[in-house]
């Protein structure tokens, strides 16, 4: 019976020493558990962040208010951020408690200096290229470069381009009209080109030798125009009718395209006109090639103050 109660000691003392005292198997374990509890607390509260962040993408999308529809971009970029930061905090947390449970507190000279060690090895490897992610990050956030939903290009990577679906403090996720996903470092990004509302205007000035025939050859070219979402934004307008003089006629078109679909007014629109005029029985109607020219109100207004013409 003494011998048996022996053992029983025994196997509860080893017991004990394996999961209290310092030994590889209690190390190994501790540290998967880290592991799990990093990696699925962090998800968890990730994907509670991002499902608040599509909900106010989608009344962003829906809205007709242009201002609110910033607001909103803004409050999902936040979020968007919010979600690398707090993951960022629960990964330091399990790392910090997990750092206490398996080290050796009892040498403090020993702790000190292993954490030392530590801290600068981490340190040198990547917390130097981390901070000069986030400094950029939080400067270009700070002085808000763009927001989710933007179509930006990145300087001076000349192939970078798309609608921005991701921002934080280390890096920016960018998804490109042919649908490839781009992830930048914060760093690397120089200068960022930011595309009003995702759109860019195309004007086509077109000279005619009367108003009637004109608005008939235009009509029939805008009622081929694709439109949808990587097309057209809606179908080309007619902006301005203006007599220039005896048989000449001026039309101002206007179509918005969004970046990397231009060549659908540059080209396209152009083309079918001229091919439309030259199949039409009888005189040419146009009389001048067609003018394709970029406008926005917002630009105009600046070079309006930047270019003076001395009219004398």
């Amino acid at each position: 019976m003494q011998d048996l109660d022996k053992l029983l000691d025994t196997v509860t003392q080893e017991i004990q020493h394996l999961f209290t005292g310092s030994n590889p198997l209690r190390t190994t374990v501790i540290i998967l558990l880290a592991f799990v509890v990093a990696y699925w607390g962090s998800r968890f509260v990730a994907r509670a962040i991002v499902r608040i962040a599509q909900k106010i993408a989608v009344r962003s999308d829906n809205t007709d208010n242009e201002e609110r529809s910033i607001r909103l971009r803004r409050v999902e970029t936040y979020l968007s951020i919010l979600t690398a930061l707090v993951r960022a905090v629960i990964v330091a947390v399990v790392v910090y408690y997990t750092w206490l449970l398996v080290s050796d507190k009892s040498n403090t000279t020993a702790f000190a200096l292993g954490a030392s060690a530590f801290f600068f090895a981490i340190a040198g490897a990547t917390i130097g290229m981390v901070l000069r992610d986030v400094t950029a990050g939080a400067v270009m956030i700070i002085e808000k470069w763009f927001h989710v939903g933007d179509y930006i290009r990145v300087e001076p990577f000349l192939d970078v381009n798309g609608v921005v679906e991701r921002v934080n403090l280390r890096s920016t996720k960018i998804r490109n009209l042919n649908g490839e996903v781009i992830w930048m470092h914060n760093q690397h990004m120089m200068a960022v080109k930011v595309t009003p509302r995702g759109l860019r205007t195309i004007a086509v000035d077109i000279f005619t030798s009367s108003k009637e025939t004109g608005q008939d050859l235009i009509g029939k070219v805008i009622s081929t125009m694709p439109v949808g979402t990587v097309k057209l934004a809606k179908k080309p307008e007619i902006i301005r009718t203006e007599k220039w003089g005896d048989n000449l006629w001026l039309f101002t078109v206007h179509g918005k395209t969004p970046p990397g679909r231009e060549w659908l007014m540059e080209n396209y629109f152009v083309d079918s006109l001229k091919d439309l005029d030259e199949r039409t029985k009888g005189p040419d109607i146009m009389v001048r090639p067609p003018i394709v020219r970029y406008t926005d109100a917002a630009a105009e207004r600046s070079f309006k103050r930047a270019v003076r013409i001395n009219q004398k």
